[in-house]
């Protein structure tokens, strides 16, 4: 067994047998690193020759992350109050909310005295020019995102880029109203204080029933002395105080505190007629086309002419309150017809033509307005300043009092606004004339004759009517053509059609 194993073994090789047995024991790389290396190799190949759809891909996922973004910053860059991108855009100070310039001045304009969009008191508006320079920086990514021309004009027209706005103080809020707790007894009013405000005091002030109960003035006993009810305001008021006032044609009283304008008797030819404030007024007022026998086509020619001459329906009334003053009988032809009985509920005192009637409240100058509205238009068309084919319509024989002047064909072709012609006087009958008047020469009564006696006058006979003899079908075929006359019909009989 020795030999055989020294036989085998190589002599003097000890080295190389070392180093097939550590060939032998050392491990094979795994076949999956080669399946990677070639799968790297390829995966190369393929990113080199995919790369143009690659490129594609990532510019088309740029592209709709930008308008995205785009959409995001216009939507964010939005107006409060026009909801849409600003234009010229300022801010709102101490609460920092941005709007267009133009939405803030109208917003003001209409009476706005703080932010819109919070509801906070406000103090300033400013320019906001970072905003101004982001939607700049929008536009030329996306001039789609741009306003219209038209309201880019009309928002310059409104405001200046670059101006400083001012919001209004917000109002003082009005005083809490002044409630009888007792509706027994009457209340102080402004001028019975001592030391008030106004200066004068009442001669007999009305006691505070809550603090002078014993003396206070009940409502059952009436109105204390020398106190009334404002016609306006309703309020009591001291009727000789000096702001008070009375007009002349309803005699009704306003005290001149509470509402500046409206509790006042005005001046007879400066006052504001109530309701009338401008033609849009005359539009809605149905008393205006009641005036016209709602004649819609002549008002409609009126309400064109003042708004092409600018006139207002007080210059209207100032018209016809002149016109009445150069009259006879003044305005007292309108009190005999109860003209101002309604507005203030109570018939007018008698008056003549004589009584002063200087100052007039604004229901009294509606009402003026509303009677004389008619006879005014009839006296302006004569200036001629109306259209030629307006003028030249004929003039409608039944006039104002048409009945068909109601149909708008009719009222076109016809005029009915002139004056009442004069109705011709009718002529007396024959009969008329006395019976003891001569009637000729022969009738006369000649000197040194005797007195003639009246003529006898006898009694006409009560004798019954008398009866026709002939029948209703013979009279009426004497009366009438013989040819158009149809024969009696009898039972059976018939007529063709």
């Amino acid at each position: 067994m020795d030999d055989l194993e020294s036989t085998d073994r190589p002599s003097g090789m000890p080295g190389i047998a070392d180093a097939v047995a550590a060939a032998t024991l050392k491990r094979k790389a795994s076949p999956s690193f080669d399946a990677v290396q070639d799968a790297d190799v390829r995966t190369g190949k393929r990113r080199k020759e995919d790369s143009p759809q690659a490129d594609d891909k990532q510019a088309l996922l740029a592209s709709e992350r930008q308008n995205h973004f785009v959409d995001e910053l216009a939507q964010e860059l939005q107006c409060g109050c026009c909801s849409d991108l600003v234009i010229n855009p300022v801010i709102v100070l101490p609460c920092q909310h941005f709007f267009c310039g133009s939405c803030v001045v109208l917003w003001i304009k209409n009476g706005g005295t703080n932010c819109p969009a919070c509801r906070s008191v406000s103090k300033s508006v400013a320019p906001f020019r970072p905003m101004q320079a982001v939607v700049d920086t929008l536009l030329r990514l996306a001039p789609e995102k741009a306003r219209a021309e038209g309201e880019r004009k009309q928002a310059d027209a409104l405001y200046r880029a670059g101006q400083n706005l001012r919001i209004p103080v917000p109002r003082e809020a009005s005083p809490e109203p002044n409630l009888n707790p007792s509706t027994d007894f009457a209340r102080p009013c402004p001028h019975c204080a001592p030391h008030n405000v106004y200066g004068w005091q009442c001669p007999q002030p009305i006691a505070d029933p809550n603090i002078e109960p014993d003396t206070a003035w009940s409502l059952d006993d009436g109105l204390p002395p020398g106190h009334g009810h404002c016609g306006n305001c309703e309020n009591l008021m001291a009727l000789s105080a000096p702001t008070s006032s009375k007009c002349d044609f309803c005699h009704i009283h306003f005290c001149g505190i509470s509402v500046q304008g409206r509790c006042a008797a005005g001046s007879l030819l400066n006052q504001q007629p109530h309701g009338m404030l401008d033609v849009a007024d005359l539009i809605q007022s149905s008393d205006v086309y009641e005036c016209f026998e709602s004649n819609y086509v002549e008002v409609e020619i009126m309400l064109d002419y003042l708004t092409a001459q600018q006139m207002k329906p007080q210059q209207i009334y100032r018209e016809i309150v002149m016109y009445v003053q150069t009259q006879p009988r003044g305005f007292q032809p309108l009190v005999e017809q109860g003209l101002f009985m309604d507005a203030g509920g109570a018939p007018v005192p008698e008056g003549n033509s004589d009584t002063p009637r200087r100052r007039i409240c604004r229901v009294c100058a509606t009402e003026i307005l509303l009677w004389g509205i008619r006879d005014w238009w009839v006296r302006e068309r004569q200036k001629g300043f109306l259209e030629e084919n307006i003028l030249a319509r004929k003039d409608c024989p039944h006039g104002h009092g048409c009945e068909n002047q109601k149909d708008m064909a009719h009222a076109r072709e016809f005029n009915h606004i002139f004056a009442d012609r004069p109705e011709a006087p009718a002529p007396e009958p024959s009969g008329s004339a006395e019976p003891n008047a001569p009637s000729s020469s022969a009738d006369r009564q000649e000197p040194g004759e005797p007195p003639r006696l009246p003529p006898l006058h006898l009694p006409e006979p009560n004798l019954p009517p008398v009866r026709p003899t002939l029948s209703s079908a013979a009279i009426a075929f004497m009366l009438n053509d013989t040819d158009i006359m149809e024969p009696p019909r009898t039972a059976g009989s018939s007529r063709l059609v």
